[in-house]
């Protein structure tokens, strides 16, 4: 089984910038795709980056331009760089294989804010 735990959450200002991380357990053949998705108290998880194994990235209209995700080539982590951040990014992030959803992490707290 893997486990995902993510990090580098915080509270930064409208424009900012955050890098979050996600490290998974074990490692998983570079075929496997790799997601992130954010989710709002009281509504329904939303994907909003994904890494096809050897494939170009796909991000939601959302965040297209302003986020970045890559994975390490070493270790077990994928990244997601957040530019440009809005009060509307503010949202709890999760990391996930979304070809094979496995049990969730905790999440990393995002709130955007002055």
């Amino acid at each position: 089984q893997v486990h995902f735990v993510e990090s580098g959450g915080g509270l930064v200002k409208p424009g900012g910038s955050l890098q979050l991380s996600c490290t998974y357990s074990r490692t998983m053949s570079r075929f496997v795709t790799v997601a992130w998705y954010r989710q709002v108290t009281g509504k329904q998880r939303e994907l909003i980056a994904s890494l096809p194994g050897f494939a170009t990235a796909n991000y939601g209209d959302s965040v297209k331009g302003r986020f970045a995700i890559w994975r390490s080539t070493t270790e077990n982590t994928v990244f997601l760089q957040m530019n440009s951040l809005r009060p509307d990014d503010t949202a709890v992030y999760y990391c996930n294989t979304p070809n094979n959803i496995r049990e969730w992490g905790q999440g990393t707290q995002v709130t955007v804010s002055s």
